[in-house]
């Protein structure tokens, strides 16, 4: 079965935008970094240089994942898709059962999850579970934390901040 990565377009611009980054500035700065190194003569005791090389593999290596996540892309518009039911770019309000906590969360891509903004990765252990429910559900979810109870009050789009200005 193809991996599917739902992302919205603010979020694939930003993968685009830190492999620019990270092809054009970074990685050139370190191979200038490894060249400087060298010229210090002896490896074995050129922290310099292991440093330096150590950066590479990592840049190479955010440079693999980010080519797996762009390639398995798959860029949804949410204000298009309707929400009578929870899904890709839903925004949920639900109340915690156990504390009468009203928490507020929109389901969105991977790439673009920041829980301290209420935005929660459509493969999230919480999503994965919140995925289809209605208005008036209410839900047991298995939690990292332990096992919880939602009802569901609110289904709808509204528009997405993914950043604070």
């Amino acid at each position: 079965m193809e991996k599917v990565e739902p992302m919205t377009l603010f979020g694939y611009e930003k993968l685009q935008a830190e492999v620019k980054n990270l092809k054009e500035v970074k990685r050139p700065q370190v191979v200038r970094d490894i060249e400087e190194a060298l010229e210090h003569g002896d490896l074995k005791e050129n922290a310099e240089y292991h440093a330096a090389k150590e950066q590479q593999r990592h840049i190479d290596g955010r440079l693999q994942d980010l080519a797996d996540i762009i390639g398995c892309a798959k860029i949804v518009d949410p204000s298009e898709l309707t929400h009578s039911r929870i899904s890709f770019g839903s925004t949920i309000m639900m109340t915690d059962m156990n504390t009468d906590e009203e928490i507020v969360y929109t389901i969105v891509g991977g790439c673009e999850s920041n829980p301290d903004m209420g935005l929660i990765s459509f493969g999230s252990p919480l999503a994965k579970q919140l995925l289809g429910k209605v208005e008036g559900d209410e839900v047991k979810v298995r939690l990292p934390g332990g096992e919880k109870e939602f009802e569901i009050n609110e289904v709808r789009y509204q528009e997405i901040v993914f950043e604070c200005n």
